[in-house]
């Protein structure tokens, strides 16, 4: 009795744990992303360093590589967090866990950008290029620590509702960007040099006090959707927000105390997740039997509330049901554990290489476009506030696109059973639309545009961690994922410098190095739309591939 009671107190506590983790995972999250941040610090950068364009670039690229090559977070997950918490004891997290890759992603973090703090404030000499770069690579490569734990630990723990969930945290990573922005320019009041310090202690601190918070834990699913609805609608509210915020600076300049009356808010609103975990626990004590409230020594002294039967059916048929093997393994995974692959074997599988070459078609293509809309906007004759905005707007998008993929994708999936690589059809044609209009070059295209493009890019940063977890399974999945977003920055570089860089100084044409009218970037983004139609039919061939393996995953569920 005592033992089957302590069950349930337990099963409650693990409950908590989970969502508990989730929040502090968001946190972490929200102060991860400072590679977005690099168009803010860039010019004091290439001032104090004597940069001309060309090597403040070649830096770029670092940082661009750096924030995707992700293969030793994955692997160091794999090695220290791959058992779940609750079976390693009571102190599991002396024996590793995902707080060794949050700390190894902090320390990274702080070193990368205090180094190149002190770089530009002239406390050391100007190191040469090359180290400059390597201090980028360093810095930007701790975001890829910081999601990796955070993403594979969520869907270990909400493996039921792995799109929705990862969809959730690379939402709030999108929005970091603008978060750490907001606070920057609240606090520094536009001081370039300063942000870089702030890159160096914020996430570093967030992370070092909220790390061991993220645990993973084998607890039963209950109301798991009801609660993630809750994550999904703050963090529409505080995309919203930070829209509005970003609009309305646009149009007045704010005074220093309303900058400090928005900051507040916003603050107000990323604590706001808490309050998920308050209701969960709520709804698990409301569904504890009474009996577990009550004294335990009553219990004992009454010899029938001892007889299993009539325990286990009064007590406990109304509180959870007994997963069988089928429920187990769906909630661990769609794999059986012998059928989980490696970064090896699923690199010798054809759907890995599908995977690989369609998100270089859809990421490529839409880092591609953020590297370059500023200078697209300027030779269609956008004005600096308009180019200003459309760089915020994009922020917005690709949030959305993270954000809904995940979400809509599991209900599709869940509900109806259609194959997740379908939406990656659907993302990457829209994307290649999107392309197309960027290339028209009508008034206003480039709202437009980009609106497609960059839902449709951060729809591919949730849909192929989830994919990656459904198809290979999720003991390698941080090391696997990481592996294929290096197709971002391979993609970028292909697309971005030997297409649309090489055709613009084509078409530059009288003094300056400027190019203006339609034809700077018509033929560059007629080719970026046929290597997204190609990364359509690329997806689609994944799809007819993996389509009876989802029948068959959702009929065992």
């Amino acid at each position: 009795m005592t033992a089957i009671l302590y069950s349930s107190s337990r099963n409650i506590s693990m409950e908590s744990s989970r969502w508990l983790a989730a929040v502090a995972s968001i946190w972490i999250q929200c102060s991860s992303g400072a590679s977005y941040t690099f168009g803010i610090y860039s010019p004091v950068l290439k001032s104090t360093q004597s940069y001309d364009q060309s090597t403040l670039d070649t830096v770029s690229v670092f940082k661009d590589i750096g924030a995707n090559a992700g293969i030793l977070s994955g692997l160091l997950y794999t090695a220290v967090a791959a058992t779940p918490t609750t079976t390693r004891g009571r102190f599991s997290f002396l024996h590793g866990g995902p707080w060794v890759v949050h700390l190894a992603g902090a320390v990274q973090c702080f070193v990368g950008y205090f180094f190149m703090w002190l770089a530009v404030t002239g406390i050391i000499d100007r190191p040469p290029v090359g180290v400059m770069s390597v201090f980028m690579f360093i810095a930007a490569h701790a975001q890829t620590f910081l999601n990796t734990a955070n993403v594979v630990a969520a869907v270990q723990n909400f493996p039921d509702h792995s799109g929705t969930i990862v969809g959730i945290m690379k939402g709030f990573l999108g929005l970091s960007g603008a978060i750490l922005i907001q606070v920057y320019q609240t606090i520094f009041n536009n001081s370039p040099s300063s942000l870089i310090l702030m890159l160096a202690l914020l996430p570093t601190i967030v992370t070092l006090m909220l790390m061991f918070l993220v645990t993973v834990h084998e607890a039963p699913s209950r109301n798991e959707e009801k609660h993630l609805k809750g994550f999904l609608l703050i963090s529409l509210v505080i995309a919203a927000y930070l829209l509005f915020l970003r609009i309305l600076e646009n149009v007045v300049v704010f005074p220093q105390w309303a900058q400090i009356i928005t900051f507040l808010v916003l603050l107000a609103l990323l604590c706001s997740p808490i309050s998920v975990v308050v209701k969960a626990q709520r709804a698990d004590l409301q569904r504890l039997p009474p009996s577990i409230t009550s004294s335990t020594s009553l219990l004992v002294d009454d010899p029938e509330l001892e007889t299993p039967n009539k325990l286990a059916v009064g007590y406990l048929s109304d509180y959870e049901e007994v997963p069988t093997d089928t429920v187990q393994r769906k909630a661990s995974s769609i794999l059986q554990p012998d059928e989980q692959k490696n970064l090896w074997q699923a690199m010798c599988t054809i759907d890995f290489w599908f995977l690989f070459v369609a998100m270089i078609c859809g990421m490529g293509s839409g880092l591609a476009t953020i590297n370059n809309i500023s200078q697209i906007g300027e030779s269609l004759g956008y004005t600096t506030l308009a180019r200003s905005t459309l760089v915020s707007f994009w922020s917005i998008w690709n949030f959305l696109g993270r954000l809904g993929a995940g979400y809509v994708s599991d209900i599709f999936l869940l509900r109806r059973g259609w194959p997740r690589p379908l939406f990656m059809v659907f993302t990457l044609a829209a994307m290649t639309g999107g392309h197309v209009i960027i290339a028209s070059g009508f008034p206003g295209n480039l709202y437009v545009g980009s609106l497609l493009v960059g839902i449709c890019y951060g729809s591919q940063w949730s849909l192929m961690p989830t994919i990656t977890k459904e198809i290979f399974g999720v003991v390698h999945m941080g090391t696997i994922f990481n592996t294929i977003s290096i197709a971002s920055p391979v993609g970028s570089y292909v697309l971005s410098v030997r297409v649309i860089g090489y055709i613009y100084d084509k078409e530059v044409s009288g003094e300056g190095n400027s190019c203006f009218g339609t034809h700077c970037f018509m033929l560059s983004y007629f080719i970026l739309a046929s290597v997204s139609l190609f990364g359509v039919l690329v997806a689609l061939a994944l799809f007819y591939r993996t389509r009876r393996f989802y029948s068959r995953a959702l009929l065992l569920c």
